[in-house]
């Protein structure tokens, strides 16, 4: 296990986490204190501040899912519906992808929030 310190809206977190996995974690903080600075909430409260990113990258994964219309998980592969002309195909792999980066996202908005009354 490695341990790194986050820094979101000007405040560091003390995070652990599986060895490797600094780099991801990393640029994943910068992804949310880039939302914080567009949304010109930094410096608010820590759990203010996290509400706005959570709710801003919550809000662009609803949105991702809409234009993807992901269907719900089934027994069998689908196959890709044919592409009608003009009309963009996301592949599988990366529907699957994005289903594992929401769930990883969720995953880390969960440490955050257990993390928050002690900060």
């Amino acid at each position: 296990m490695a341990n790194i310190t986050l820094t979101i809206g000007g405040r560091e977190f003390m995070l652990a986490c599986a060895d490797g996995e600094e780099a991801h974690l990393t640029g994943l903080a910068g992804m949310i204190d880039e939302k914080l600075a567009q949304a010109g909430v930094v410096g608010q409260t820590e759990p203010r501040m996290l509400l706005f990113a959570s709710l801003m990258l919550a809000d662009e994964l609803h949105e991702l899912r809409q234009r993807v219309a992901l269907p719900e998980p089934a027994p069998e592969p689908v196959p890709a519906p044919a592409a009608t002309p003009g009309e963009p195909v996301i592949p599988t792999v990366l529907v699957d992808e994005l289903v594992r980066i929401a769930d990883h996202v969720e995953n880390l908005a969960d440490l955050l929030e257990q993390r928050a009354p002690n900060a």
